[in-house]
């Protein structure tokens, strides 16, 4: 008789996260926190001491969500703090793996993203017009990081993500911290927006 394999990761926390069925009870900030500080963005092909790692991105995207929304609710920031979270466990990949992966890939981290909502009591599915913001902070967060730390012109940048509104972008520049700053900086943020909402 063929044994299943195994479909779940043991978190720091010491829970048991399945990843076929996630439930919001085995999501811990803790956890996204330390696990995000360690994914490295652009598969670590960046400039610079240490990775550029997935927990920044998600503080700059919020950044960025917030300059394009400013009276968006803490809810909303929070969700957008959290866009990437479904990585802390399957990684990031650069999108044309995701292209290559398939459809399988998304299934996995809407399922993900869904018990992190609840967790966190957002919606599971946040309403189409923020997702949008969302992404579009998630796009010029790509076109800085692209033309900072990861090579590419500004030309190129743009025939990627877009051209993005340079007011937004104004005063931000790209950092790269050791892990363990950037995750107290994300478990930080995630407190004052559940502190807000």
């Amino acid at each position: 008789m063929a044994t299943q394999p195994r479909a779940w990761q043991r978190m720091l926390s010491g829970r048991r996260l399945d990843l076929l069925d996630p439930t919001p009870v085995d999501i811990e900030i803790e956890d996204i926190a330390h696990g995000l500080a360690f994914v490295a963005r652009w598969n670590g092909q960046t400039h610079g001491d240490f990775a550029y790692s997935v927990a920044e991105h998600s503080l700059l995207v919020e950044e960025l969500y917030g300059r394009i929304a400013p009276n968006a609710p803490a809810k909303w920031k929070l969700a957008a703090l959290l866009h990437d979270a479904p990585e802390y466990v399957i990684g990031d990949m650069i999108s044309p793996v995701k292209s290559a992966v398939g459809a399988g890939y998304g299934a996995l981290d809407d399922r993900l993203m869904a018990a992190i909502h609840i967790r966190f009591g957002l919606p599971a599915e946040v309403p189409k017009t923020v997702k949008r913001q969302i992404k579009k902070a998630d796009k010029i967060s790509a076109w800085m990081e692209a033309t900072q730390i990861a090579g590419f012109s500004e030309s190129e940048a743009t025939k990627f993500f877009g051209r993005p509104d340079k007011a937004i972008m104004d005063g931000l520049k790209i950092t790269l911290r050791p892990p363990v700053e950037v995750r107290l900086a994300y478990t930080q943020r995630h407190q004052q927006l559940l502190g807000n909402l």
